[in-house]
């Protein structure tokens, strides 16, 4: 007896979702419950599993392929059937796709006898960059001992040789002509493939041109002294691991200074609707991290109520099911603002876009070590460029610096925010 793998609801509003990897293939034995398929929906990625035990029969949407919620995309022969196949204890993945035709085979590897010969004494191989430097100089290829690969002349060998030639006692020699550049040879074809968008990263790309088409984005930006940050986490660090599991990071202090700030500035935890402006008296903080199939924003429920701990337990759990493609639906939903770390990535300073109708982000970024002034000294300081940008028509520019500025001074003595001072 047949049985129909149809795509179920995954969430409110989407009618249409993309397939992803299928993990079995035809004629692969299957258990009930065992995960047989991705499915793509502009919000997340989710496992589709087998409803029953049997033999996955017939496969009728491909990867890549568009379904509509409730359409039949396979059907599965229930019991145990002869002949199937057992799948491997790993997914079965699609095998790549076949070269193309037109695709020339590869050149066979030279021979030792139709490498390049080295270069004859006397007349040494020059680099371009070197041709350039000894015409500059009036020098000759015969003047510069090359030590490049097979005698080659490079500039370098020109520099080195400058600065031991003495003072020249007569006038330099003609420029030697620099040869026309030529591009290079054609090696094979110029291959070009479309492959569709997935549904998150098309819904990702309108959300983001709907921040730039609606809201009136402004970015201000800040630097931080993180030095007494790194000395508390450098001293409580075994004791936070020890007692919570987790490690204590920096997302748990911009996490903190961020919900202080947003109580002090309102605005930037509210939203724009119709004609009215919606304030709020609790914090939702989407805390962005990159997940298997790109860049998701998670969020913190009520992220006023949760200590330190709670905080980077939850952080760290959003991360990992995150490359796993394990988040669920309802928790990427809503959120008041966002806090998005491009530092993990070795960004120094950027502008990031709002997630609407959130009418801020805040903006983190690698931490690097810096000359500042401290107290009419110049010293060392570990410092981090900050950025908030905000939407210009529900938060002034007055509060949007001074929202910034609160978070500096609370990240700066980090102890008052562990006192809840």
């Amino acid at each position: 007896m047949a049985v129909e793998l149809r795509v179920p609801e995954v969430g409110e509003s989407i009618t249409e979702v993309q397939i992803g990897t299928w993990l079995k293939n035809e004629g692969d034995a299957v258990e009930r419950d065992e995960a047989l398929v991705e499915i793509e929906s502009d919000k997340a990625t989710l496992e589709l599993p087998a409803p029953v035990s049997g033999t996955l029969s017939q496969v009728l949407k491909k990867k890549g392929e568009s379904a509509k919620i409730g359409d039949l995309i396979a059907t599965i022969g229930e019991g145990k059937v002869d002949g199937a196949k057992k799948a491997p204890a790993k997914a079965a993945h699609e095998p790549a796709p076949a070269a193309p035709r037109s695709a020339k085979p590869a050149p066979p590897a030279a021979s030792p006898r139709s490498s390049a010969a080295p270069p004859m004494r006397g007349e040494p191989r020059v680099m371009p960059s070197a041709l350039r430097e000894l015409a500059q100089q009036g020098l000759d290829t015969s003047d510069v001992q090359g030590t490049g690969p097979g005698g080659r002349v490079l500039k370098e060998d020109v520099l080195e040789h400058m600065t031991r030639k003495p003072a020249p006692s007569a006038p330099p020699r003609p420029a030697a002509a620099v040869p026309a550049w030529t591009p290079p040879p054609d090696t094979g074809e110029r291959i070009e493939e479309a492959v569709p968008m997935s549904p998150m990263r098309l819904r990702i790309a309108q959300r983001l041109k709907e921040a730039q088409n609606t809201a009136a984005l402004l970015t201000t930006f800040n630097e931080i002294d993180m030095t007494q940050v790194i000395a508390v986490r450098e001293e409580l660090r075994e004791a936070f691991l020890e007692r919570f599991q987790v490690k204590l990071g920096f997302m748990s202090f911009f996490v903190k200074a961020a919900i202080d700030a947003l109580m002090k500035y309102p605005q930037v935890n509210a939203e724009i609707r119709d004609k009215e402006v919606l304030y709020r008296n609790y914090y939702d903080i989407g805390i962005a991290v990159g997940g298997g199939k790109g860049l998701v924003v998670p969020v913190l429920r009520g992220a006023e109520r949760l200590s330190f701990a709670e905080i980077e337990l939850q952080i760290a759990d959003f991360g990992a099911r995150a490359r796993d493609n394990k988040l669920h639906l309802d928790e990427l939903k809503g959120g008041t603002f966002t806090v998005s770390n491009g530092g993990v990535y070795g960004s120094l300073l950027s502008t990031p876009i709002i997630n609407p109708p959130q009418s801020g982000i805040l903006g983190l970024h690698a931490i690097q070590k810096r000359p500042v002034v401290v107290d009419d000294q110049i010293v060392i300081r570990s410092m981090m460029y900050v950025a908030l940008t905000y939407d210009h028509r529900i938060v002034d520019g007055r509060e949007s610096v001074a929202f910034l500025k609160h978070i500096k001074e609370l990240v700066e003595r980090p102890t008052r925010m562990l006192l809840g001072i």
